[in-house]
């Protein structure tokens, strides 16, 4: 198949440097990788966001990424790029008029979705959309502090009616599209995936905490509210000799600056667990299954999460985790088997959850090994690609019985 991805402000090319590499990003890369593999042309569309940039890059055998010219050649907020989607649409379509039709359509985040369907308004080509995350949810969530753009909830409804396919990543995302009036038979479920090679669990003896703590969580993530890292903190006055690693947010250096991480800092004071609270900043991707590996259980109890790519590293990891039971983590803890789900911004049940696991090193290292033994069945990145080629199949073979009649 010839695959055209649309990921307008994420770009593939980030996840391979690691430096600005969001789950988009990262998602993006592998996914078309791993379909270049199975054997298809994939084609990455991004925005310009840099006049230096070449046209066109071969990311690797089989993917091209495109550098598409729409608005100023410059980085700007995701936010702020709306206006200029369907100048990006108009622009596929002349490329892919004057060139080859992709087979397949896929777009990646709302704003993607919008250029894709200018494109297929103009050219025949059947449109896939995956959201990655809904205004409708962060909306519910986040109230007068969402800063998405007006008309975000309105343009994802029409985007879900008006695409060939939706492809959700958890079962949470199906309910929500429901709620917006998109029926089941227009969605199909393939998750997100995760590299088993570089997660993977550690050597014998290694994982072990700093001296003079027993046990050792981590949570990892941008420091944002939602991302309930003040309710871990608050659970480990309740787990004496446990110390908590924090990944994630800007470079160590400038953590002082950081509003959230004065804000967790100063709970943490408060409550007399200061000591036990290790801020690392942000680190590589390629250094994060080293420190993952060096957790007894990791936790992550977002308000909200559309997906949560953690859980499913540290299962791939081989470790257990405590979740907050919203979004993909319904899908990708399996609670009593793998980790265990806990209702989100509650620490006692936080609390309780890990002094379970803290307190049975044997209920740990099952939970770990089915993690583990889950994470290759399922959301291996061979897998989500199979599956991903499973849900285009009937779209081109349609769309190219309609050609062969017309």
């Amino acid at each position: 198949m010839r695959i055209a991805m649309v990921s307008e402000h994420a770009s593939p090319l980030a996840a391979l440097g690691g430096v600005d590499a969001g789950g988009q990003n990262v998602h993006v890369a592998a996914l078309a990788s791993e379909l270049a593999k199975a054997g298809h042309q994939v084609a990455v569309y991004t925005r310009r966001d840099d006049p230096s940039l070449p046209d066109q890059v071969e990311m690797l055998p089989g993917v091209h990424v495109v550098h598409v010219p729409a608005g100023p050649a410059d980085h700007l907020p995701k936010d702020e790029l709306v206006p200029y989607m369907p100048e990006f649409g108009r622009w596929l379509a002349r490329a892919w008029g004057q060139g080859t039709l992709p087979d397949v359509v896929h777009s990646h985040f709302w704003m993607s979705g919008l250029a894709a369907l200018e494109a297929a308004r103009m050219v025949r080509v059947p449109v896939v959309h995956t959201f990655h995350a809904l205004g409708s949810v962060k909306r519910r969530h986040q109230g007068a502090r969402d800063t998405s753009p007006v008309g975000r909830v309105d343009a994802e409804t029409r985007i879900a009616r008006r695409a060939d396919l939706v492809i959700a990543t958890c079962s949470d995302e199906v309910a929500e599209l429901r709620r917006l009036g998109v029926p089941d038979t227009h969605v199909t479920v393939v998750p997100c995936g995760v590299d088993v090679q570089r997660f993977s669990p550690s050597p014998e003896g290694a994982g072990e905490p700093d001296a003079g703590h027993a046990h050792q969580l981590l949570c990892v993530g941008r420091l944002v509210e939602r991302k309930g890292v003040d309710t871990v903190i608050e659970a480990l006055a309740a787990l004496p000799g446990t110390e908590l690693v924090i990944a994630g947010g800007p470079p160590a250096h400038r953590l002082g600056d950081d509003p959230e991480a004065r804000r967790l800092r100063e709970l943490a004071d408060r409550l007399g667990v200061g000591r036990r609270v290790r801020f690392l900043g942000s680190v590589p991707h390629a250094r994060m299954p080293d420190v993952i590996r060096a957790a007894d259980v990791v936790v992550a109890t977002p308000w909200y999460e559309p997906f949560g790519i953690v859980p499913l590293e540290a299962a791939a990891c081989g470790r257990p985790v405590v979740a907050s039971a919203v979004g993909g983590m319904l899908d990708t803890v399996e609670h009593g088997a793998t980790g265990l789900l806990v209702p989100p911004r509650d620490a006692a049940a936080v609390a309780q959850a890990l002094q379970t696991l803290l307190a049975d090193p044997a209920l740990r290292s099952r939970f770990g090994a089915r993690a583990r033994r889950r994470a290759v069945a399922r959301y291996g990145w061979d897998r989500v690609a199979r599956a991903t080629e499973r849900a285009y199949a009937p779209l081109v073979a349609a769309c190219g019985a309609g050609e062969a009649t017309a």
